[in-house]
């Protein structure tokens, strides 16, 4: 991209940061608002950053917010620091990538709630900062933003409360790690095909195409074949979360009635958090909007197995 077209994509993103910051001065209309003080959402690595603001906003909507992270001080700091400002909210400790502390989680929900409404998957590692673009902690990176994702999936869906509004759940993703992105895309063209094909799309091809690049990590191979560029653990454990959002959400398609349950991600954006070294476009707060957006959609526009930014559908 040459200057004129970084300069004109630069001012479509302020462009669209200022209607966004409109759109989220104007109250939920009481027809739009489907939720009470009842509603329980579960917010994963909220004790800073994105997941912080996205339970603040939930909350001052007036949910019940559960905020979850695996740094106890922090975590209760947190919690606390939103309830001095009349919020309800509680802090629970949680780790996504072990699977003792997401059943005990889970049974907690239950006793305390009888279950959840809502579920933001925001948990999320990256190592990598500026040009820098080491694989040293991809297994980490991978377990935490893929493996815990799809574990508190697969633990919270029994857990989710039935409502004629549906369950909500979404999962943190990024366009960094879109299957066919114009740029950072995955260069393996029939892998590329298959993860854009419902048809062929299996949580075997996923977890597969997964343990071939933390395999190829190991051997010291992955550069040359064809994984994304930028942030490549990143970018491939937020591909693996996109594509199996869509693989979940055919799942729970036919559920009936009051059970239904309807799974999206979002891309956060650029955000100046720990996580980005305090780089980025976007202020938490406007991080967080997509997300608190789309799971309070009223009833009539809450759709399933898509992928948002910036408050419209974009593509995988």
């Amino acid at each position: 991209m040459g200057k004129q077209g970084k300069l004109r994509a630069k001012e479509r993103r302020e462009q669209r940061r200022l209607e966004i910051a409109h759109l989220r001065e104007l109250p939920y209309s009481p027809a739009d608002r489907w939720w009470s003080s009842e509603t329980v959402a579960v917010v994963t690595g909220a004790s800073r950053g994105i997941g912080y603001e996205i339970s603040r906003q939930l909350a001052v909507q007036g949910l019940c917010v559960v905020l979850a992270a695996r740094d106890l001080d922090r975590g209760c700091a947190a919690a606390y620091g939103l309830r001095a400002e009349g919020l309800n909210v509680q802090f629970r400790k949680l780790d996504v990538t072990h699977a003792d502390s997401v059943q005990e989680f889970a049974k907690w929900i239950g006793d305390e709630y009888g279950g959840l409404d809502i579920l933001v998957n925001n948990a999320g590692a990256n190592f990598n900062t500026g040009a820098n673009n080491s694989v040293e902690f991809a297994e980490e990176v991978i377990a935490t933003n893929y493996l815990g994702t799809k574990l508190m999936i697969e633990t919270m869906i029994p857990m989710m409360r039935p409502s004629p509004n549906g369950a909500r759940i979404l999962n943190t993703s990024s366009r960094l790690g879109r299957a066919n992105g114009r740029r950072n895309r995955v260069g393996d063209v029939a892998l590329r095909e298959k993860l854009m094909n419902d048809d062929c799309l299996s949580e075997e091809l996923i977890d597969g195409m997964v343990a071939n690049f933390l395999r190829q990590v190991k051997e010291g191979t992955w550069a040359s074949n064809g994984w994304p560029q930028v942030f490549t653990d990143y970018s491939i454990s937020k591909l693996a979360v996109s594509v199996f959002t869509r693989l979940i959400s055919r799942k729970l398609a036919n559920r009936p009635g009051d059970h239904k349950i309807y799974i999206n991600c979002y891309c956060p954006g650029w955000v100046k958090t720990a996580m980005t070294g305090w780089e980025g476009n976007s202020t938490a707060e406007e991080g967080a909007d997509t997300a608190v957006w789309v799971v309070l959609l009223p009833s009539q526009l809450v759709t399933s197995g898509k992928f948002f930014a910036e408050r419209h559908e974009i593509s995988f």
